[in-house]
């Protein structure tokens, strides 16, 4: 309980100057089952006293006791919102030194966590002072920056940026990892952006970190000089020892390369900002893991109503400190993802790209002005696929990374495939103004069908009205909850069964193997082994597709069963 200070302000009280003189939070609280609700003005006064000037107990007010500065010093409560447990705290930009984020949430976010009066409390939002941002480095290069590095001409910086991780996440060996980059850096018109090193790959006794960075970085000079189209390689360098970090970042600028990736959370604030200062060369990219532990709430309260099951920083509050310490891209959680989401992605984005963010009530959050502070790329990811792509840009804009892992590299006919998949649905998105489903409801279905649609997370994917799925390697369960699905969702289902002579199969695939460029590079033998373990025959297959034969008939015929609305000017090759 807070004493011997007065920490609530009076009703309707609001700071004066706010972005110079103070900096602001958004808290909410549940008491403790043995507190009387009354006692909530009591609690949110103790929040303000713990992470400020005061303590539980009356001290002393003499000359030397320091009392006059504390009262001075003191945070204050207002806006207060009894009946949903909520309140804001102003503190003085002056209680905190400007360029320490250590020692600021040390207060803030300290030991008001562990008060009895409490069983849970979150952190909403913090709106940082003028004098606090400034202070800070921020981005090295941000949006504009990383487009200037990778040479973007005026219709590369209309797109977004496209990568993978390598999946699975470990298991590769660095000269294994090496290959990858150069197929997907490769694949399609090799336009294809990033590759990023997953968050739990660091240096392991079968991908050590220094043969990694010098092998995909010597694949990454390599297709630059061919190509002339520069290339990014997310290196995670990620230790709990600083020194090794500042190592590992001098190896991966003698290499040739241009970015860092930094477990941000795990290795921690200080490393960020040291690893900002002592290396400016280098783009830096934050990967969020383990923060989970620290910003998931699944109480009601995470919306403001209704109660909180435990303690909480908010990630659009972490996005703002990672801003201010210097990162230039960001995870920030993504719709149609894998992970948590409580909708604030959005809100996230417009925190890491705007240079003046106004306050939202639906996120709790008090908006930031960013004085200069250059923008951050917001990044995409988690269990993301080219059938989302206009989804994602919907959310996020242009000026993304959009990070595809399985959804490229667990392409049906092959990683190459995956990249250009993903390049054609970037390319219809952002050049030809078209939704996936637009897409490829158009000449290009047929094509999509198989390079696209057919991968995605989902297992029905629907082409404006139709749902296409390939019958040659599906197990019957799966056929049929498609089906199930079309039926209920008023769907039109076609099954194609694909088929191939098997003499020109082998030759086909011995050819892949010979050249290497193909998922199929495992042989024919492996082919007839998948076959017979996986494939389950499905007679009822609307199309058999006989891909031996390339001829005008086979593809009308095929055309006309997907697209009979179609003029016939609107063939396509598969």
């Amino acid at each position: 309980m807070a004493v011997q200070l007065n920490y609530i302000a009076p009703p309707g009280w609001q700071p004066e100057n706010p972005d110079q003189d103070y900096l602001v939070i958004q808290f909410k609280i549940e008491l403790a089952d043995f507190v009387d609700k009354k006692k909530f003005a009591d609690a949110a006064a103790s929040v303000a006293a713990e992470s400020s000037t005061g303590t539980w107990t009356k001290v002393d007010e003499g000359p030397q006791s320091g009392i006059k500065m504390a009262d001075d010093m003191k945070a204050i409560v207002f806006d207060v919102d009894e009946a949903n447990f909520m309140f804001k705290v102003a503190y003085k930009t002056d209680l905190f030194e400007a360029d320490n984020m250590s020692g600021f949430l040390a207060g803030p976010a300290g030991n008001i966590g562990g008060m009895k009066m409490v069983k849970g409390l979150r952190m909403f939002d913090v709106r940082f002072p003028e004098k606090m941002v400034k202070a800070f480095p921020g981005p090295r290069y941000g949006i504009e920056g990383v487009r200037d590095l990778l040479e973007h001409d005026d219709n590369q910086r209309k797109l977004p940026i496209l990568g993978t991780v390598p999946k699975p996440k470990v298991g590769r060996t660095a000269e294994e990892q090496a290959v990858l980059a150069r197929r997907l850096w490769t694949a399609g018109d090799g336009s294809y952006d990033f590759v990023k090193d997953d968050e739990n790959l660091t240096s392991l006794f079968f991908n050590k970190f220094d043969d990694r960075a010098r092998l995909v970085h010597q694949v990454q000079l390599e297709i630059e000089q061919k190509t002339g189209k520069k290339k990014l390689y997310l290196c995670n360098l990620s230790h709990s020892n600083l020194d090794v970090m500042l190592k590992r970042a001098d190896l991966i600028k003698e290499t040739g390369g241009r970015c860092m990736m930094i477990d941000v959370i795990a290795t921690g604030f200080a490393a960020v900002h040291t690893m900002r200062l002592k290396n400016p060369e280098l783009v830096i990219h934050a990967h969020r893991a383990m923060h989970a532990f620290i910003t998931r709430e699944s109480g009601e309260g995470i919306e403001g109503h209704g109660a909180l099951n435990g303690f909480s920083v908010s990630m659009l509050t972490l996005a703002k400190i990672f801003r201010l310490l210097g990162v230039d891209s960001l995870h920030t959680g993504s719709p149609k993802a894998k992970m948590e989401d409580y909708g604030e992605s959005e809100e996230i984005m417009r925190v890491l790209t705007q240079d003046e963010v106004m306050p939202n009530p639906k996120f709790l959050s008090l908006g930031q002005k960013w004085f200069g502070t250059k923008r951050v790329w917001p990044v995409a990811s988690g269990g993301l696929h080219p059938g989302v792509m206009d989804t994602v840009l919907a959310k996020f804009g242009r000026d993304c990374y959009i990070q595809m892992g399985g959804g490229v590299l667990g392409h049906p006919q092959g990683v190459e495939r995956g990249v250009e998949a993903a390049l054609e649905a970037r390319r219809a998105v952002i050049v030809q103004g078209l939704t996936v489903k637009e897409f490829v409801t158009t000449d290009q279905e047929i094509i999509l069908s198989y390079r696209t649609i057919l991968y995605c997370a989902e297992l029905v994917l629907s082409c404006g009205k139709t749902v296409i799925m390939d019958a040659t390697f599906q197990k019957k369960m799966y056929i049929e909850m498609a089906k199930e699905t079309a039926r209920k969702t008023g769907h039109k289902f076609v099954l194609i069964k694909v088929i191939c002579d098997e003499a020109i199969c082998k030759q086909r695939m011995d050819e892949r193997v010979k050249n290497k460029t193909s998922d199929s590079i495992v042989g024919y033998d492996h082919h007839l082994k998948v076959k017979e373990e996986i494939f389950e025959e499905y007679p009822q297959a609307e199309f058999t597709y006989d891909s031996s034969q390339h001829d005008k008939l086979q593809l009308e015929e095929l055309r006309l069963l997907l697209l009979p609305e179609l003029p016939q000017s609107h063939n396509s090759a598969i």
